[in-house]
């Protein structure tokens, strides 16, 4: 790391602080309803669709029991539903509700409003060096843009 590095890593951490903020303010309605990392699960079955508990509980980097009592808690309140495996019938899928997929859809479209807003306020070029920045971090940080999640194994 150069002697710079210091400096860009003082201005990464403060856009992580202010996009914590966007995601927390997004999030905030939502978690009157569900908790994080229920929200986060309704997240998951929402962009992977239909998918097993062991994915699941992997994803989330949680225990089978823990993942459990998530999913029972978000069929007993109507945001998700257990489905039958096609390959297996020992198999059971968790997929989302259109309460659990309307859930998801209003917490992304105010972020995406903040984040629009956000960046009509730069000039044309910051804003192309926003995204240029973001789609290298992206990358490195392996998180999948909505289209390439079913090559992402979901």
């Amino acid at each position: 790391m150069s002697d710079a590095a210091p400096e860009g890593i003082d201005e990464l951490l403060a856009a992580s602080r202010g996009l914590l903020g966007v995601v927390a303010r997004s999030l905030a309605p939502a978690l009157e309803d569900v908790t994080v990392p229920q929200f986060r699960l309704i997240v998951l079955v929402t962009t992977l669709g239909p998918t097993r508990s062991g994915d699941l509980a992997d994803r989330l980097a949680v225990g089978p029991s823990t993942l459990t009592r998530i999913v029972d808690r978000l069929v007993a309140d109507g945001w998700v539903e257990r489905l039958p495996s096609t390959e297996s019938r020992r198999e059971v899928l968790v997929g989302p509700t259109d309460q659990g997929r309307a859930l998801v859809a209003d917490v992304m479209e105010r972020r995406r409003t903040e984040i629009v807003g956000l960046l009509a306020s730069l000039p044309d070029e910051d804003r192309a060096s926003v995204f240029a920045g973001a789609a290298v971090l992206r990358r490195a940080m392996h998180e999948p843009l909505l289209e390439e999640i079913s090559a992402f194994g979901g």
